[in-house]
């Protein structure tokens, strides 16, 4: 069965292409959320990591090929950029946040609850772009004769009969599994197979459990 399943993986759709543009309104989303978060909660001036993700994306944008085509070390050192800046600046505003309310810091239920869902949509992003990023050698790779093999087990990959030929995941399937790891702290239908993917997720939900658990759960009880 093993051996079956790596040969699916390894097919090629030789016409697809991972749609760029959905990766490109998830890290604006991120984005958004970064800028709507409290001052208290931002490391620096507000605008200086936003500001330079904004410009790795829009290079990102540039370099990336429309058509699947060999790996380009030049996309991939700009992504995994995009992704870790990103990941400091959310992880930068949890650890703020958490040592606020040690503190004893005064704030209402109303923005702590906010802050904490902000947190807690931008993990889900930041997660979900790190799977996409990573698995299988990358996006240009999983659409290429370089494919390496995978680091999450899809559905689809073990029943390739429920699946359309030569399936390969995108943007979205990655955003699912980060989705569903973050609300149910473990794997849910994809498995983990790699070292780095593993410990990704068990990343996410350490994260995912202490924004809910204490900051959320500090500002129902305000709120109450």
């Amino acid at each position: 069965m093993a051996e079956e399943i790596q040969a699916e993986v390894k097919k090629i759709m030789k016409g697809s292409v991972d749609p760029l543009w959905h990766v490109q309104l998830a890290v604006l989303v991120a984005l958004g959320l970064q800028i709507l978060l409290p001052e208290r909660l931002v490391v620096g001036p507000r605008f200086i990591l936003p500001g330079l993700e904004g410009l790795l994306l829009v290079a990102l944008s540039l370099i990336t090929p429309s058509k699947p085509c060999s790996h380009s070390v030049a996309r991939r050192i700009a992504a995994i950029a995009l992704v870790a800046l990103t990941s400091l600046a959310n992880a930068s505003s949890l650890t703020l946040l958490v040592r606020f309310l040690l503190k004893g810091g005064k704030a209402g239920g109303t923005e702590l609850l906010l802050a904490g869902v902000n947190i807690f949509l931008t993990n889900l992003i930041v997660f979900a772009l790190w799977y996409w990023e990573l698995d299988a050698g990358g996006p240009q790779r999983r659409h290429s004769h370089e494919r390496a093999l995978p680091d999450f087990l899809f559905p689809q990959l073990n029943s390739p009969e429920l699946s359309k030929p030569n399936w390969i995941p995108t943007f979205i399937d990655y955003l699912y599994v980060s989705a569903t790891n973050a609300t149910a702290f473990s794997p849910t239908d994809t498995l983990p197979l790699t070292h780095r993917a593993k410990i990704l997720m068990l990343a996410q939900s350490l994260v995912s459990l202490i924004t809910v658990a204490l900051v959320t759960a500090r500002a129902v009880n305000i709120l109450s």
